[in-house]
C-alpha cells in the first residue's frame, strides 16, 4: 500500500469543482491511502470526504518562512508519497514542487504544468474550462476519469433539521446576493426587486431566504429575505451545502455557493457579468444554468424572474 497526496487549498467554489477529480484519484488508487493538503477553512470539510483518508494542514505562511517550510517538509516526507496530484495549480504549489519535492518528475508530480500538451503554452491551455483542465491533467497521468467532468459535492452535506425547524423551512427559494468587497463587478443589484416579483406570483408558496457568510451578516439586513443563521453565526460549509441541496431554486452571483448549487444537482441560476464566463468556470450543469451579460446593471429582475418562474412551473 502506497500513499498518494492531493493538494487543494481552496477556495470554496474551487473545492466543489475538484470533488470529481478527487473521487477519480481515489478510485484509481483503491488500494492506497489518499491524503489531502489544504488550508484551515476547509480542514473539517475535507475530513467528511469519503475519498480521503487523512487531511494535512497547510498554514500557508509566507513562502520564504524557512522554519515553516522545514516543518511542512518533515510532515510530508514522513508519508513517503508515491505520487502528488496538484489540483491547486498555483505559483505556491509549483514552489512547493521545486523546494519540498525537488526530485519530483512528471511521473511523480501531476499538475497542469507537468502534463501540459507539448504543442501548447500554459496561457492557451488555461483558456479551457476548469473541469476540462482537471480531466486532461488526470488522463495524462494515466487515470480513468468517470467523475471529473461531473463533480458531486453532495458528500459535504450535514443535518440541518434544527435550522429547518427554527425557520419553519419547507419550500424555499435561496438567494446569494453577496460577493467579496473587491469584486463588486460580480454583484447583481436587483435582488430586492426579484423578491417582489417572487412574492407577487407565488405568495406564501415559497419562503425567500438567504444565507450570509460571516462578513455578510450586516449586508443581509439590506435584503428583504429571511437571513438564516445558526445561533447568530453564519452556517458552516456543510450546513450551507445541505440548505442549498434542499432548496427549490437558487439565484446567486458568481461565488462559492453558486458552484455548490451547480454540483449538488440543485435547480438554479448564476448571474455573470464580464469578469469571466460560465464556460471558463464550468458552472453550468443539467439543472443549473447561467445568465451572462456584459454589465450586470443591465440585467433586469424581470428577466431573472422569468427563468426562475419557468423552472418552477
Amino acid at each position: 500500500m502506497s500513499n498518494i497526496l492531493i493538494i487543494k487549498h481552496g477556495s470554496l467554489g474551487d473545492i466543489a469543482q475538484a470533488s470529481g477529480a478527487i473521487q477519480d484519484i481515489s478510485e484509481n488508487y483503491k488500494n492506497d491511502q489518499i491524503y489531502l493538503l489544504t488550508t484551515k477553512p476547509y480542514m473539517d470539510l475535507f475530513k467528511k470526504n469519503p475519498f480521503i483518508h487523512e487531511v494535512i494542514l497547510d498554514k500557508r505562511l509566507p513562502k520564504f518562512n524557512l522554519i515553516y517550510l522545514y516543518f511542512l517538509m518533515r510532515e510530508l516526507k514522513k508519508h513517503n508519497f508515491l505520487k502528488v496530484f496538484d489540483l491547486q495549480n498555483s505559483s505556491r504549489t509549483n514552489f512547493y514542487k521545486s523546494i519540498l519535492f525537488p526530485r519530483a518528475d512528471k511521473i511523480s508530480w501531476s499538475s497542469s504544468i507537468t502534463t501540459l500538451p507539448s504543442d501548447e503554452n500554459k496561457e492557451e491551455f488555461d483558456k479551457n474550462s476548469v473541469l476540462e483542465r482537471f480531466d486532461y491533467q488526470l488522463k495524462q497521468s494515466g487515470l480513468n476519469t468517470l467523475n471529473t467532468l461531473k463533480p458531486n459535492f453532495s458528500w459535504a452535506t450535514s443535518d440541518i433539521s434544527e435550522i429547518e425547524k427554527l425557520y419553519k423551512l419547507d419550500k424555499y427559494i435561496l438567494l446569494f446576493p453577496f460577493c467579496s468587497p473587491h469584486l463588486n463587478i460580480k454583484k447583481w443589484p436587483y435582488y430586492n426587486k426579484l423578491i417582489e416579483l417572487i412574492s407577487g406570483k407565488f405568495g406564501d408558496k415559497y419562503k425567500v431566504v438567504t444565507a450570509p457568510g460571516p462578513s455578510e451578516i450586516n449586508d443581509a439586513k439590506n435584503i428583504n429575505a429571511v437571513a438564516l443563521l445558526d445561533n447568530g453565526k453564519a452556517l458552516n460549509i456543510s450546513q450551507l451545502t445541505s440548505l442549498i441541496k434542499k432548496s427549490s431554486f437558487v439565484v446567486a452571483n458568481d461565488t462559492g455557493p453558486a458552484h455548490i448549487t451547480a454540483h449538488t444537482g440543485t435547480k438554479g441560476l448564476a448571474l455573470f457579468g464580464k469578469h469571466t464566463t460560465a464556460y471558463k468556470v464550468s458552472i453550468e450543469r443539467e439543472k443549473f444554468k447561467a445568465i451572462e451579460v456584459s454589465d450586470l446593471k443591465n440585467l433586469s429582475a424581470e428577466k431573472v424572474f422569468e427563468k426562475l418562474s419557468n423552472s418552477l412551473s
